[in-house]
Order: C-alpha cells, then sequence, then structure tokens
C-alpha cells in the first residue's frame, strides 16, 4: 500500500494504476465498520483507495475536534491488511492552504436541515466541502459510505446530484456490536457504565420500527415513544423523528419507506443511528 500526504503525490499515484477506482473517505480511527466499507468497495473496482482526515471545518466544538481518536499508523496496517492500493492522509494545510475561512465552501440545501444539522451548525457544510474536494482529487468512479450516518449520506447523494459529479454512491448497512449499538469511534468516549446503557438507543429504534410494521401510523406518538425510551435509559435525547427515507421530509401517512433516526448524548459522547422501514 502506498501513502501520499501532497495532493500531487495522490495524483501522480493515481496516474501511474489502471481500472476503476473505489473511494472511501474516513477520519481514521478505524473499526469493523470502516472495515466493511473498504470490503464493499474492493468487491466494486478493482483499486481502492482510502483517505484519513480529521476535517476541522466539520466540527462545530474545538474540544470534540481536539479529542477526536489519532490513530494513522494503526489504521493504515489495518487498510494494507485490506488490500488497499492507496491511502491518502494529508495534513490540513494541504487541504486548506488559504486557511478555512478564505476557503470555498459547499452548501446543500434542505437535505441538510434539522436532524443533525440543526444540532450541529456548519457541520454539513464542512461534510459536503472536504467531500467534494476529495472527490475532485481522487476522481473515483464510486465512493462507498456507512448508512449509520444516513443524513450525511443523502447529502453526499444531492451534492453528487446537483453538480453532476460523475461519482456512483453507495451506501452500506450499518456494523453493529453483538448488543446492537452501532460500531463508530465515538463509542470510545463511554465509560463502561455508559457503554452497558448505550444499546437503548438501538433498542428504541427497533421497538418503534416493529409497531410501524403492525400497523402504527401515529408517527407523533410513536416519536414521543422513543424519547421516552431513551430517557428511561438515562440518555440524553437530541432527536428522535420519522422521516421519508429518499429525502428526509415528514413521514406522510401513505409513504412506503421511511426512516427513523436518534441522536443522544451519553456522558461525552453523542450516539447517532437510524432504522429504515419498508411499510406496505
Amino acid at each position: 500500500m502506498k501513502r501520499v500526504v501532497e495532493p500531487a503525490e495522490l495524483r501522480q499515484a493515481l496516474a501511474l494504476g489502471r481500472g476503476r477506482v473505489a473511494f472511501v473517505p474516513t477520519m481514521g480511527n478505524l473499526h469493523q465498520g470502516h472495515l466493511a466499507l473498504v470490503r464493499r468497495a474492493r468487491e466494486l473496482a478493482e483499486r481502492v483507495v482510502v483517505s484519513i482526515f480529521v476535517n476541522p471545518l466539520q466540527f462545530d466544538r474545538k474540544e470534540d475536534l481536539e479529542a477526536y481518536p489519532r490513530t494513522l499508523e494503526r489504521d493504515a496496517e489495518l487498510l494494507e491488511g485490506e488490500g488497499v492500493e492507496l491511502l491518502f492522509a494529508p495534513t490540513v494545510e494541504f487541504i486548506y492552504p488559504e486557511g478555512m475561512e478564505r476557503h470555498t465552501r459547499v452548501e446543500v440545501p434542505v437535505v441538510s436541515e434539522g436532524l443533525c444539522g440543526a444540532s450541529r451548525p456548519g457541520h454539513f457544510t464542512g461534510v459536503a466541502t472536504i467531500v467534494c474536494k476529495l472527490f475532485n482529487l481522487v476522481q473515483p468512479q464510486i465512493a462507498v459510505f456507512g448508512k449509520k450516518d444516513y443524513q450525511q449520506l443523502l447529502v453526499v447523494r444531492k451534492m453528487v446530484a446537483d453538480l453532476a459529479l460523475p461519482v456512483e454512491i453507495l451506501g452500506v448497512e450499518t456494523v453493529r456490536e453483538a448488543d446492537g449499538l452501532a460500531m463508530s469511534s465515538r463509542n470510545n468516549y463511554l465509560t463502561t457504565e455508559e457503554r452497558r446503557r448505550a444499546p437503548a438507543l438501538y433498542q428504541a429504534l427497533r421497538a418503534v420500527a416493529q409497531a410501524m410494521i403492525a400497523g402504527r401510523r401515529d408517527y407523533g406518538e410513536l416519536e414521543s415513544e422513543g424519547r421516552a425510551r431513551l430517557d428511561a435509559a438515562g440518555l440524553q435525547v437530541d432527536y428522535f423523528e420519522i422521516r421519508r427515507a429518499e429525502d428526509l421530509a415528514p413521514a406522510g401517512e401513505n409513504d412506503g419507506r421511511l426512516v427513523i433516526l436518534a441522536a443522544a448524548f451519553l456522558g461525552k459522547a453523542r450516539l447517532i443511528d437510524n432504522l429504515e422501514v419498508e411499510l406496505r
């Protein structure tokens, strides 16, 4: 596996190879969820490129940026073991050479609003900006994202469609621990006691999904019940909402594809998760 830091090195390395490129953008501190994305990428293309970049533009709190785990050497070993051809791990100076305040930004309207967009102002502008820039640098045919960050996935898809970028966006199912907790780098922030309570987020999503499949359509009541379950488990609810799966519009009685999205604070960690629900 070749490891590069500068965009010029990246372009040179990409020019030397042939075949379709599948790209997996990450912020590092890799776990099995990330590696599942890499394995899916390997199934789809002859060449796999992974980026590791802790993007300051998408953090709304300086302390969260500073606390984010950075494990580049361990991550590189994991990626090499998965057969990744190229690791792009740039510095902030290479990505934002004139500083973030002077850098062009990408805004994705509507789908970035509400949910995590409301809780983390500017977050999705940072996400869209860095993903767009990475797409232009890597020029992949396919890019692979996890469905755990469901709103992010839809933001990226809309950006690609609106800007006519020649990249196919593929979402991969959430990888979970044995007790259902969605794998996340932020799970490292949990204490032993908090980790014991954390699966309540997934359990609340499942309970509401099962009620919907059984025929309930009183979505406001179901959202309230989901929030109550999280409160009872000692999680501080950020949001618990039922939305239309394709565009995150409010759920309607006749909508067939829905997604339940939730975020909650537990100690120092902010946990997010979702479940898609197909209704007849």
